[in-house]
């Protein structure tokens, strides 16, 4: 295998960050949860200074699966009717892709995320970085890329208001 992979692998991998920005931009959170592997997934939103500094606080720290499935709970139960409505659009380019064992790549792309409130103006929510591990499950023609790890370190030190959905 190459450093890279082969094509169906990176096509996998497209196709995972697709469903995933796809999920978050209808809010749905149930697609975003199934990004993830089902036995074992993380998911963080951690400032870059805090990730610069090695400090563990994060915005959003789902270290495990049943984190990841509680967040869904929380956006879709409990936090419904709490929260100004807001939209977002995702735009991430893989930057790099580089093979971390069998199966797996540890993939960095960069992101930018647009919001709009309802009735309000589209500005930019954050920009920043996802640093990845991807696993490829299946065998095959019939095989689909999963986070094992996502990691979203965004840019800003503040962000422009509360944060519901993850990004």
């Amino acid at each position: 295998m190459s450093k890279t992979g082969n094509l169906g692998h990176l096509a996998a991998i497209d196709a995972l960050h697709t469903a995933y920005v796809a999920a978050l931009d209808k809010g749905d959170m149930a697609a975003w949860a199934a990004t993830f592997a089902a036995d074992q997934a993380s998911h963080f939103c951690i400032s870059s200074e805090n990730d610069r500094r090695g400090f563990p606080l994060a915005l959003m720290y789902d270290d495990c699966r049943g984190r990841i499935d509680d967040r869904v709970s929380f956006v879709t139960k409990v936090w419904v009717g709490t929260y100004e409505p807001y939209r977002t659009r995702h735009f991430i380019q893989r930057l790099s892709m580089d093979a971390a064992g069998t199966n797996q790549y540890r993939v960095t792309s960069g992101f930018t995320i647009m919001m709009t409130p309802e009735g309000g103006a589209t500005t930019v929510l954050t920009s920043g970085e996802y640093r990845d591990l991807i696993e490829i499950q299946g065998d095959g023609d019939k095989f689909r890329a999963v986070f094992r790890e996502r990691r979203a370190v965004y840019d800003a030190d503040v962000l422009p208001r509360y944060i519901v959905f993850p990004f």
